[in-house]
């Protein structure tokens, strides 16, 4: 990549609104249990509010189906069997996404129930169908709420966690922060159940090893401890997002982070969000095809940091899937890029040398105007 190129990407980065993914945890939501906390609920509520009256973006993780579910239907202890954590699931949800709901109408804002699996963030095209919902909502001034689909997931359902979820919808919409709100005040150097003088961990780098030496087991009512927080951070950490773990019931615990104020214990990445994200895309991803650019194409890429449109696009070659990465080359054979591609290859041979808005009568739909969009590509 040019110098040029990559001090535009990030001035293109750096130009974007704040981003944050609050993730709050069953214990704290219910109350250990005791029902949805309303209260506390319209508590973060506000102050999520005010964040995005200073220009924040907010995905919601909202733990808490299975505990409210569990609350309905009486039951004290979380079951074994998955059915019957499918079931409270159900049942739950529906509490928790009317709770959310009424509290954000409070100021006159929407929100939108958005349920995943990890399945969905790995599988190529449900992950581009995904990150184009979240950042459309959040375009449209709507607060995603996402959690897990505990209602069809199997082994997830009684393994997962929301912490690891919130963390890989930092990756998918490329958040600044992950704000995982519990009931513990933060991680510290030993158990503080144990060793009520054990220092909290104030800041650290999320790749630390010794941070999972220090970090404890989950209560019955979540599926994770501190360790899934941990492992959280450095998954968040590869798109370049700081990770801050902090009591949910300490009062303004968002305002102060964004005063800059560090409560807790924020963890964080190694890299800058931009040079994170490029180097997830190039690393874990194979080529599934090549597209060919002519040389205006490459120019842009490689001087502006442009998305690649269909019409600088020669021909496309293998044999790719909406979401796949594929090689773009110009037309000595040379690699100047790589990215995920927005149409499989019998589209993509349809749309090459062709405008942007001719796609709707070549295709009948369009998923986007760009073949590759610039936050999804790596330029060589």
């Amino acid at each position: 990549m040019t110098a040029t190129s990559k001090q535009d990407n990030e001035n293109i980065a750096a130009a974007r609104p704040a981003r944050w993914v609050i993730k709050i945890g069953s214990a704290l939501l219910t109350n250990d249990g005791q029902g949805l906390d309303l209260s506390l609920m319209q508590r973060w509520v506000d102050q999520m509010v005010a964040l995005r009256a200073l220009g924040v973006e907010i995905v919601v993780v909202s733990s808490g189906a299975v505990a409210e579910g569990m609350r309905r239907l009486g039951w004290a202890r979380r079951p074994d069997s998955v059915h019957a954590l499918q079931a409270a699931a159900a049942v739950g949800q529906m509490g928790l996404v009317q709770a959310w709901e009424s509290r954000f109408q409070v100021h006159g804002l929407h929100t939108a129930q958005v349920l995943l699996t990890h399945d969905d963030l790995s599988h190529r095209t449900r992950y581009l169908n995904a990150r184009t919902t979240l950042l459309t909502l959040l375009g449209l001034d709507v607060i995603p709420v996402v959690n897990e689909n505990d209602t069809v997931v199997t082994d997830e359902i009684r393994f997962g966690d929301n912490d690891t979820l919130a963390a890989l919808v930092a990756n998918l919409v490329e958040a600044d922060r992950l704000v995982i709100l519990t009931d513990q005040s933060g991680l510290y150097e030993r158990d503080p159940r144990k060793d009520p003088e054990a220092p909290m961990i104030r800041e650290a780098q999320a790749s630390d090893p010794r941070l999972l030496e220090v970090a404890g087991d989950g209560g019955h009512l979540g599926r994770g401890g501190m360790i899934t927080k941990v492992r959280a951070a450095t998954l968040a950490a590869r798109s370049g997002a700081r990770t801050t773990i902090a009591s949910g019931r300490s009062p303004e615990v968002l305002a102060a982070l964004a005063a800059g104020e560090a409560p807790g214990t924020t963890l964080l990445p190694d890299t800058t969000p931009y040079n994170a994200r490029k180097q997830w895309l190039a690393g874990h991803l194979q080529m599934r095809g090549r597209l060919v650019l002519d040389a205006g194409a490459v120019r842009r890429l490689r001087e502006a940091g442009s998305s690649l449109l269909p019409v600088g696009v020669i021909s496309a070659h293998g044999q790719f899937s909406r979401g796949e990465m594929v090689a773009c080359e110009d037309e000595s054979g040379q690699r100047v890029a790589c990215g995920l591609v927005n149409y499989d290859v019998d589209e993509a041979a349809k749309l090459v040398r062709r405008k942007s808005s001719e796609i709707q009568a070549i295709l009948g739909y369009m998923n986007e105007e760009e073949l590759i969009h610039r936050d999804n590509m790596v330029v060589l």
